[in-house]
């Protein structure tokens, strides 16, 4: 069995959260042993396709016409589109109709978590699907801490206690949000890792980005190795973000064993224990009160245990367990024709 794993545009992707999740297949299938493609010129047995654009879709139906099963990965939503480029707002309700259209096209849908699943449901879409985990390289953070944590102490002379974050500088991520709590915390080092991408960026965000207390870093994308030192020194993991789909950085957070905070969403209510894996901050006040009990560690997480039940060779047996079902039902097919 060969599985095509595909993603549209993969030099505008590779920086955000959907690239990070095609690292984690790939890795995912080589640690469980499955063959797979990145050409879909390449000969392979089933697609697992995790954008939506109009080389995705066309592909789609290039492989429906081939009997060849397809996956839908539900990276993108209505609700996370929105509030991040430029013009996004505007564009969101073409996004959603190509998502639809996408999603109802599949053979098999992927949910990051449960509460994309209900979102994909409420718009109408009522595909086969499973709901996976994007999944942490918990192996990542064992490896190599000392030389990670120098990696980043290179980079960054940092001596207040620091309060990180990471993520494209979208609005909806709750950058405004974490500029404020830097303003308002002089006593902590603030930094917020993530490619600027300014020319996509709206006027107001351009002038977060721009003008930074003295205590706010905006690295924009750095390396991996200094990316991992930062979750290995910062005091605080500070995640403000208003909508997700699951947030890998989340993850990689609990796989380091960095206290962090989050906003109290939905996406999160089924498998983060507010007090036990994390801390959940309603507003802007809970943050700065929430981020005060952790600099001064009145507060004890046992988030690690979640992102071990995630760690990348787990996700691939469930992937695995997807694939063999979706190309078994396909032969069976097939095998039936021919009798």
């Amino acid at each position: 069995m060969k599985v095509l794993l595909y993603s549209e545009g993969k030099n505008l992707f590779s920086k955000s959260g959907v690239g990070k999740a095609l690292e984690h297949q790939i890795k995912a299938l080589e640690l469980n042993g499955i063959s797979y493609t990145l050409d879909p010129e390449d000969n392979y047995d089933i697609a697992h396709i995790n954008t939506i654009g109009i080389k995705s879709l066309k592909l789609l139906r290039k492989l429906k016409k081939r009997k060849i099963p397809v996956i839908c990965h539900t990276h993108t939503t209505y609700e996370d589109y929105k509030n991040s480029f430029f013009f996004s707002n505007f564009t969101a309700k073409i996004i959603k109709l190509q998502l639809k259209l996408m999603y109802n096209t599949a053979d098999f849908l992927i949910y990051p978590s449960n509460y994309t699943k209900q979102l994909i449901k409420s718009y109408g879409i009522h595909k086969n699907g499973a709901v996976i985990s994007n999944g942490v390289d918990i192996s990542e953070f064992n490896d190599n801490k000392e030389q990670l944590i120098k990696a980043f102490k290179k980079e960054f002379d940092i001596t207040k206690p620091i309060i990180m974050s990471a993520g494209l500088p979208f609005e909806r991520k709750g950058i405004i949000d974490f500029y404020e709590l830097a303003k308002e915390m002089p006593e902590y080092n603030f930094i917020w890792f993530g490619a600027k991408m300014t020319k996509l960026l709206p006027k107001k965000i351009k002038n977060v980005l721009e003008n930074p207390s003295q205590n706010l870093i905006f690295p924009g994308y750095v390396s991996r190795e200094v990316l991992l030192g930062a979750y290995l020194v910062a005091d605080v993991f500070c995640f403000p973000s208003y909508e997700e789909n699951e947030g890998i950085v989340v993850l990689e957070a609990l796989a380091a064993k960095t206290p962090i905070i989050i906003r109290d969403i939905p996406v999160y209510k089924d498998w983060l224990e507010d007090k036990k894996h994390c801390m959940k901050a309603k507003n802007k006040d809970d943050f700065k009160r929430l981020i005060k009990l952790m600099i001064n560690n009145k507060v004890k997480l046992k988030g690690f245990e979640v992102a071990q039940e995630r760690d990348l060779e787990t996700i691939g047996s469930y992937l695995k367990s997807v694939y063999e079902y979706l190309v078994y039902e396909e032969k069976e097919e097939i095998h039936n024709k021919i009798v």
